[in-house]
C-alpha cells in the first residue's frame, strides 16, 4: 500500500473516497446499533464518552484491519475471492432480515469500549473488504475514508437508518455500487488478464464493472421476490 501524493480535488482522489464513506456508512448499521446498545446502560454524562471513545477505537481497529486485507489483496487469486465475497456480501444486503442483536449493556466506560472494539471487529469484514477493494491500495483514503465515516455513523447512527428505512433506493444504489467495486476488483485480477486482452481497456474498464454491479441487482430482485412469494404461503 501507499501515500499516494493525488490532489484532493481531482476526481481520481474524490469519487473513491465518496465510494468509501457511502460503502461505509451502509454497511455499518448494525455496528452503530451495538454501540448504541453498549453504552445504553452508562450514566447519561458518561454515555458521551464512551460512544466517543468507543469510536475512536473503532476507526484505529478498522484501519488496521483494513490494512492487512488490503495487503493480502495483492497476492495472487485474492481478488477473484474478494470480488466474489463483495458480490455475496451485496446480494446479503438486499435479501437478509436482520434481527435485533442481543447486546449486553455496561456498567463502566471501559466496559462499554470494550463491548464495541469486539463487537465492531467482528462485524466489520464485510466493510474491511468493500473498503479495501475500494482503496485499490491507497492508505490515505482508507484512513480518510474511515475516519470522515465512522463517526458519520456513531453520532447519526438514528438517522442514517431512519434514511435507509425511508428511502429503500439507497440501499439498492449501495448494492450496485458493492457490484460494481467487485467487477473492478475481478477486473484487477493478473491471472484473468487473458479474458480481457480481446476487449479495449476503456470498454473492460465499464463492461466487467457493470456487469457486476447488474449481477447484483437481478439476483437480488429474484431472491427478494421468492422470499416474498415464500412469506406469502406460509399460514398466519
Amino acid at each position: 500500500m501507499n501515500f499516494d501524493n493525488m490532489s484532493f480535488d481531482t476526481a481520481t482522489f474524490l469519487l473513491p473516497l465518496l465510494k468509501i464513506i457511502w460503502i461505509n456508512i451502509l454497511l455499518s448499521g448494525d455496528n452503530a446499533v451495538v454501540i448504541a446498545l453498549a453504552c445504553r446502560g452508562l450514566p447519561e454524562k458518561s454515555r458521551k464518552w464512551g460512544i466517543i471513545l468507543g469510536a475512536a477505537v473503532a476507526i484505529v481497529m478498522r484501519i488496521g484491519f483494513t490494512a492487512i486485507v488490503a495487503t493480502l489483496m495483492s497476492w495472487p487469486y485474492l481478488k477473484i475471492i474478494g470480488g466474489v465475497l463483495l458480490l455475496w456480501i451485496a446480494v446479503q444486503l438486499l435479501v437478509e432480515n436482520n434481527d435485533e442483536k442481543e447486546v449486553k449493556q455496561s456498567d463502566t466506560i471501559w466496559q462499554a469500549v470494550r463491548v464495541i472494539a469486539i463487537a465492531d471487529l467482528v462485524m466489520s469484514l464485510d466493510n474491511v473488504v468493500a473498503i479495501a477493494a475500494a482503496a485499490n491500495g491507497s492508505w490515505m483514503l482508507i484512513i480518510l475514508g474511515l475516519t470522515i465515516s465512522i463517526p458519520m455513523i456513531v453520532f447519526g447512527a438514528q438517522l442514517v437508518i431512519m434514511l435507509i428505512e425511508r428511502f429503500p433506493a439507497m440501499v439498492w444504489a449501495g448494492a450496485g455500487l458493492l457490484g460494481w467495486v467487485a467487477g473492478e476488483l475481478i477486473l484487477d485480477e493478473p491471472s484473468l488478464k487473458f479474458l480481457f486482452d480481446a476487449i479495449p481497456a476503456a470498454v473492460a474498464h465499464v463492461l466487467a464493472p457493470a456487469l457486476g454491479a447488474v449481477f447484483v441487482l437481478g439476483l437480488g430482485w429474484l431472491l427478494r421476490r421468492r422470499h416474498t412469494a415464500h412469506a406469502s404461503d406460509i399460514p398466519a
